[in-house]
């Protein structure tokens, strides 16, 4: 077992020594977006080994693995493979593209998908830190939340890579819309988004919290 802080540095430390490592060679060999895509799947490898060190379950303590848990209230959310919050993940992938697009173009686009990808198994390692499930469950709806499960956070980083690809595939207005229209769904059907997220993470609004709960 390993402690949120050793976990939090393994994972930023050797996910960036990794990009570095790429970067660098790849300026001198010819790399394959193949290569890239093996690259991305250490990454999410590590991150799991590191969130099962961290002592997080591998999955549902009801010891089901389900494709699909629709309940964000029940204790089955972010315990199975996908779940509400999923298209979140996607809107992730479609934000890192973007902003990698606009700051880091001259970057080969398989870099720029490694980066995404460690910026995201970041987030999960940080996301299942004992502080910050303690202060989701304290500000935020996820009032019976207790970390995510290692196999939705891997699926999660993969929702993000397809967000990511899909980003890279169409025009950019697409993607805009797309995630325009994910947001604004989400907000209806479950009462929170990636934008509402953000905003309860940061600064949580009791008026906010009492609409998402039907108060």
């Amino acid at each position: 077992m390993i402690s949120d802080a050793v976990g939090l540095i393994l994972i930023f430390g050797i996910s960036a020594g990794t990009i570095v490592w790429r970067w660098y060679f790849g300026r001198k060999n010819k790399i394959s977006l193949r290569t890239d895509i093996f690259i991305g799947i250490f990454i999410i490898l590590l991150t799991a080994l590191l969130l099962l060190l961290m002592g997080r379950l591998p999955w549902c303590a009801c010891n089901q693995i389900w494709i699909w848990s629709g309940d964000v209230f029940s204790e089955h959310n972010s315990q199975h493979i996908t779940d509400p919050y999923s298209p979140t993940h996607f809107i992730h992938g479609i934000l890192f593209y973007l902003l990698l697009w606009v700051f880091a173009r001259r970057i080969p686009i398989g870099v720029r998908l490694l980066m995404a990808i460690a910026l995201e198994s970041a987030w999960e390692v940080i996301e299942n830190t004992d502080a910050v499930i303690e202060y989701y469950r304290a500000n935020t709806i996820s009032l019976g939340y207790y970390g995510d499960s290692v196999i939705n956070s891997i699926s999660d980083i993969v929702v993000m890579a397809i967000g990511f690809v899909f980003s890279w595939k169409v025009p950019t207005w697409v993607s805009v819309l797309v995630l325009v229209v994910i947001e604004v769904f989400l907000a209806f059907w479950i009462k929170d988004n990636l934008t509402l997220n953000i905003i309860m993470f940061i600064h949580p609004f009791e008026a906010i919290k009492n609409w998402q709960l039907g108060m």
